[in-house]
């Protein structure tokens, strides 16, 4: 018997009903896909605590961060031989470095990793110390939050040159678009080199400088670069787990964009709920706007404490203000900058009913 096939009616039934389901999941799916990337997210901030557990216990209870020092001899991986750094700042940028060109073989050629300038590594970098301390990949997804696509991309393409860097489509490799961070110096190669192996996860700034008469503090024109306070300069990467005093209540790493939800909203945003690994090693997805207010260390000198706010300025590729370019709305920078540093609270609901694990 001879098979009779699909009439166009019957067809466009059909596809009206796949249509008119898709419609009716299609929300249930996103939200469920958004859910699992939530979940990994915060497995991945886990892991980086259990890890960050293990350093501590090798290194005197020591919060991981760079560990080269102003005055030191270093062996020069890159350049054969022994050299020192004049401050902190630039030592870590000579570890991070190292610890690139050794785990990706780049120590010569059109490839090579070269040092980074004057540029703070402690913001987008800190995990690199735990890869190294490991002795894992630099490019590890569990330093990505998964609904990062842009640098799971980086991290897969790993561009090591001009052209390269415009065809993996890092921040700035094609100069500054406008309405977007200005600075300039986000297109020296230098830092355009080292986008595939940053974190989605931001380590607090009082991990590694101290409480008070902190070196760093926010830069007022963009939530991006950190600027110096004046006071006498100060060993970075010093802080122990015994300086923090409500482990279970301080934040000390955050994703620095809530992406799951709709506009992958920045986390100062007080709706964000970003996932946030707290110095007890227990994960926090609270949100931002129930934590405490922010206040800049720079108030700290003056004896003042104004609470800190600031206008999220994108950088080139990452998510827009929920406002859209030139949204001039003052975001409270709650747990990157809390009044007290490692001693200070930044979700005191957590004291009140118990501990965080």
């Amino acid at each position: 018997m001879k098979s009779r096939g699909f009439s166009l009616v019957e067809l466009v039934s059909v596809l009206a009903v796949v249509t008119s389901v898709g419609a009716v999941l299609g929300p249930s799916v996103g939200k469920m896909r958004g859910q699992m990337q939530g979940v990994t997210s915060e497995g991945n901030l886990h892991m980086i605590g259990q890890i960050g557990a293990m350093y501590s216990l090798d290194h005197e209870d020591r919060i991981f961060s760079f560990t080269w020092r102003a005055g030191v001899a270093y062996y020069d991986v890159v350049n054969d031989r022994f050299r020192q750094y004049p401050d902190s700042q630039t030592a870590a940028a000579g570890q991070v470095r190292d610890i690139l060109a050794r785990a990706t073989g780049r120590l010569s050629g059109p490839g090579q990793i070269l040092r980074p300038g004057q540029r703070l590594m402690h913001r987008r970098y800190s995990h690199l110390v735990l890869a190294d301390y490991m002795g894992g990949s630099v490019t590890d997804p569990m330093w990505v939050d998964t609904a990062d696509v842009n640098q799971l991309a980086w991290q897969n393409d790993e561009p090591f040159d001009q052209e390269s860097y415009q065809e993996s489509g890092v921040p700035y490799a094609f100069g500054v678009p406008d309405g977007f961070d200005n600075d300039l110096n986000w297109t020296d190669p230098t830092i355009m080199q080292l986008w595939p192996y940053a974190s989605s996860y931001q380590v607090v700034p009082h991990a590694w400088q101290s409480d008070f008469g902190a070196q760093y503090a926010p830069n007022i024109f963009t939530p991006h670069l950190f600027s110096t306070t004046g006071s006498s300069p100060i060993v970075l990467g010093e802080r122990r787990f015994v300086d923090v005093i409500f482990p279970s209540a301080k934040v000390h790493m955050f994703e620095e964009f809530d992406r799951e939800l709709a506009g992958s909203p920045y986390f100062a945003y007080d709706h964000a709920r970003p996932a946030k690994l707290m110095f007890d090693g227990s994960i926090n997805t609270a949100m931002s706007g129930l934590a405490a207010s922010s206040v800049s260390p720079r108030d700290y000198l003056n004896g003042e404490k104004f609470v800190w706010e600031q206008t999220y300025v994108p950088l080139d590729t990452f998510p827009l203000p929920l406002g859209g370019l030139g949204d001039l709305t003052d975001l409270n920078m709650r747990y990157r900058w809390t009044l007290g540093g490692l001693t200070g609270v930044d979700y005191p609901q957590v004291i009140m009913r118990g501990s965080g694990r």
